[in-house]
């Protein structure tokens, strides 16, 4: 089933439970009772035990890394940094804002490895890049008059809270509840 997210695999503990269960093969214990030994299944005993048979300490050792290998490597991730660096509008796009599909497109583009755009944000994520939202403002915009009418006019026209009738005639009471 994996680890929970974010735990990474200790490979040398892993390797370290299954030469134990080679010491526990010498003392002819069943793969029930192993498995209970080292809290694992019996099926996964089974396994070690015909994988110990056939190949030895060979066999049970540790197959390093788990998962499958990267398409790009350092190198090739740095050169991405620079590639990502130079923006979208070298590539021929309208708008200067990076996409998972645009980010595909340039792997796809200059290292020759396509990356499902679903799946580029796991690579931006390695570098270091986070999601950034444009700031949407319009190409004729006046900051100065802008500024000027949030402090002089919109103080003006601010709607100011009105008294309460409650509040201006003091506190009214309730009949029911009057002191006698």
């Amino acid at each position: 089933m994996g680890n929970p997210r974010g735990v990474k695999r200790d490979f040398v503990a892993l390797e370290r439970r299954r030469f134990q269960a080679v010491k526990l093969f010498a003392k002819s214990l069943n793969n029930s009772e192993i498995g209970r030994r080292l809290k694992v299944s019996n099926q996964t005993v089974s396994r070690w035990r015909k994988e110990y048979q056939q190949g030895g300490n060979v066999a049970i050792r540790s197959a390093g890394r788990a998962g499958r290998l990267p398409c790009l490597d350092d190198a090739d991730k740095a050169r991405l940094v620079e590639l990502l660096r130079e923006g979208p509008e070298r590539l021929g796009y309208e708008t200067p804002l990076w996409t998972c599909e645009r980010v595909a497109h340039l792997i796809e583009k200059n290292f020759e490895v396509e990356y499902h755009p679903g799946h580029v944000w796991r690579i931006l994520r390695q570098l270091r890049w986070s999601v950034q939202q444009p700031v949407g403002r319009a190409l004729g915009r006046n900051e100065a008059r802008i500024e000027d009418w949030q402090q002089r006019r919109w103080p003006e026209i601010k709607k100011k809270p009105r008294k309460r009738a409650g509040q201006a005639a003091g506190r009214r009471m309730n009949p029911k509840r009057m002191p006698a």
